[in-house]
């Protein structure tokens, strides 16, 4: 296993052992989005837990959100 895919393991663990309710998320990272507002504001390019690459349908930019799984929310936009 390479050292990046080490490392988004390692990530993924961290995110889901630990999950937050929505309020938490949108203090410690702005706006968070639930599975139909993610589809209604971005088209899913790919999944690699704990990210999703994704293309923001208002202006094109492409980036990734981080998520968790229970319950599943996205958080964390970073262009790319």
């Amino acid at each position: 296993m390479s050292e990046s895919e080490t490392m988004r393991k390692a990530m993924a663990d961290l995110v889901n052992t630990n999950p937050h309710e929505r309020a938490d998320l949108e203090k410690m990272h702005g706006q968070v989005w639930d599975t139909q507002e993610l589809q209604r504001d971005y088209t899913v390019l790919g999944f690699a837990a704990p990210f999703v690459a994704v293309e923001r349908k208002a202006d094109g930019v492409q980036g990734l959100l981080l998520f968790q799984h229970l319950p599943r929310f996205y958080f964390g936009f970073q262009a790319t």
